[in-house]
């Protein structure tokens, strides 16, 4: 059998109390380390929130800076084309100066027109007027020798109808003796009334006498209406002439 050493009781004691130690020691160090892992944990997920936060504001901040970007290019292709709307303005008042020049340059071209046309109106104006007082003036001479004329015409025929009835009447009158004188010297020779009938030179003359009484009464109606013809003729015209006057 093997032989039993002794044991050093003290010495195992102070061992078994160095190795407690070292025991509550390695606790200790391991509760430090789960409470520094547990912080470091907890700034581990604020470190990550704050990572995704400043992702998400770099996110932010990139389309901001995208937009400033674009707002940038935005503002030069607007001041380019602002140039361009300058140069396009300016190119535009130069041809609205010379299209007003030429305006201005035909509006007074029209106007000594207007003037030359109304000097010539007013010219052609008195032109015709004269003519016009010269057209009436030998119009109205004109109407004048034709209304003496037909007044001289008036005249003959109103002498002419004088004439005539004072010669029908003087025929008539002339007749009317030969009448009374024949009759009376048939009268006196007069036979005794015959069973037969005959018209007798009383019945002879007289009717002689009605046909002369008859075509006189129709030269003098015809005489009269020629006249009245004439002085309606007359009236017409004087009446037209005074119209072309008033005009």
């Amino acid at each position: 059998m093997k032989k039993i050493s002794p044991v050093n009781l003290d010495k195992l004691l102070e061992d078994f109390s160095h190795i407690e130690m070292k025991i509550s020691e390695l606790h200790g160090k391991s509760n430090l380390l789960t409470l520094q892992l547990d912080k470091t944990n907890r700034l581990l997920k604020m470190s990550q929130s704050e990572e995704e936060a400043a992702k998400e504001e770099c996110a932010v901040l990139q389309n901001v800076i995208k937009g400033l970007q674009q707002t940038i290019e935005n503002q030069c292709n607007l001041r380019d084309e602002n140039e361009k709307l300058k140069s396009t303005v300016c190119i535009l008042e130069e041809k609205l100066k010379i299209h007003e020049q030429e305006h201005k340059n035909t509006v007074e071209r029209l106007l000594k027109e207007i003037e030359t046309k109304e000097e010539e109106h007013k010219l052609e104006q008195r032109q015709f007027h004269c003519d016009m007082n010269k057209k009436i003036e030998t119009s109205e001479e004109e109407h004048k020798q034709l209304m003496e004329r037909k007044e001289l015409e008036i005249l003959e025929l109103t002498s002419q109808l004088k004439a005539q009835e004072k010669q029908k009447e003087n025929e008539i009158i002339k007749l009317q003796i030969e009448f009374h004188a024949k009759l009376l010297k048939l009268q006196s020779k007069a036979p005794k009334p015959s069973p037969n009938p005959t018209p007798s030179p009383q019945n002879i003359f007289r009717r002689k006498l009605q046909h002369l009484q008859e075509e006189k009464n129709k030269e003098i109606e015809f005489l009269r209406n020629t006249i009245k013809d004439l002085e309606h003729r007359l009236r017409t015209s004087q009446d037209s002439h005074l119209k072309r006057r008033e005009f």
